[in-house]
């Protein structure tokens, strides 16, 4: 191989390196901020291919993604100076890649400890503001939004965007747990209590009322049998009255046979003198 071609090849790869250099790509997913010597010279690229000017200038590429920071669980105070275990996590991506360069150097983990910091003090804010009762059973899609709008007031110096606050869980230190449970056993005493009074208010109420009831019932029952009773006897009497008139002879003969057979029997034996007007049908009749 002479000089010539080995110049040559030599010049062809300082050319392919050269241009290599030139050359940059962006992706969808990313944001590009163009250095030169260690000052930013660009930072609006769309996604494509660009250049820059090799060996005087460097790219520094950025997730443009939502990003996903877990936050450390934390302590906060309520309005009733009571502490909670809050666990949360914060979604978050870059705004502005040039703020967020200057501001967190491109460093990923330190604007993610400024985010938390950020989130910390803001919902120490809120907590601050509500009772126990309101930051367990509230409702947090207000207190979280009121505390993102103040958290991305922040943020937007730094280049960061808060995209959503999200609370996983919230625990209450064993004795704080003792005492709200405590309370609400007692509540629930009370509510079970005053319905069981009202229940028992309420049984005797029917119940007098039911006795009301079965006594007037009971009453009228009786009252319209004794009238049915005085009119049956009424209305037997006139009608044997009326038979007695028609053949009193008769009518003395059955009276008298019907009680000799409600007295004598078969089985019966009685010793006694037939004599009164009962046993007169005993004696022979004389003609």
């Amino acid at each position: 191989m002479s000089a010539r071609t080995n110049i040559i090849i030599f010049m062809a790869l300082a050319a392919f390196i050269l241009v290599s250099s030139a050359i940059f790509f962006v992706e969808e997913r990313e944001k590009v901020i163009l250095l030169r010597l260690g000052q930013i010279e660009r930072a609006d690229y769309e996604p494509g291919i660009h250049f820059k000017v090799p060996f005087v200038n460097n790219v520094k590429r950025f997730d443009s993604r939502i990003l996903t920071l877990d936050a450390t669980p934390a302590r906060y105070l309520t309005g009733e100076k009571k502490n909670v275990s809050v666990d949360s996590f914060i979604l978050w991506r870059i705004d502005n890649e040039a703020v967020y360069y200057r501001s967190m150097g491109g460093d990923e983990a330190r604007a993610q400890s400024r985010i938390s910091q950020i989130i910390k003090d803001g919902l120490r804010g809120e907590f601050g503001k509500r009772t126990i009762q309101e930051v367990v059973s509230g409702d947090r899609t207000s207190m979280v939004s009121q505390m993102m709008f103040d958290a991305n007031k922040v943020a937007t110096k730094f280049g960061i965007e808060i995209v959503s606050v999200r609370i996983k869980r919230i625990d209450l230190p064993s004795e704080v747990s003792s005492s709200v449970y405590t309370r609400m056993e007692a509540e629930r005493e009370r509510v079970a209590k005053e319905l069981r009074s009202q229940g028992a208010e309420e049984s005797e109420k029917i119940r007098s009322d039911a006795d009301r009831r079965r006594t007037i019932l009971l009453a009228d029952a009786n009252r319209e049998a004794e009238i049915l009773r005085g009119n049956g006897d009424a209305s037997s009497t006139n009608i044997y009255a009326q038979a007695y008139q028609q053949n009193s002879t008769f009518y003395s003969l059955y009276r008298r046979l019907t009680a000799y057979e409600n007295i004598f029997d078969s089985d019966d034996m009685l010793v006694i003198e037939p004599k009164g007007e009962f046993f007169n049908h005993f004696k022979k009749s004389t003609k």
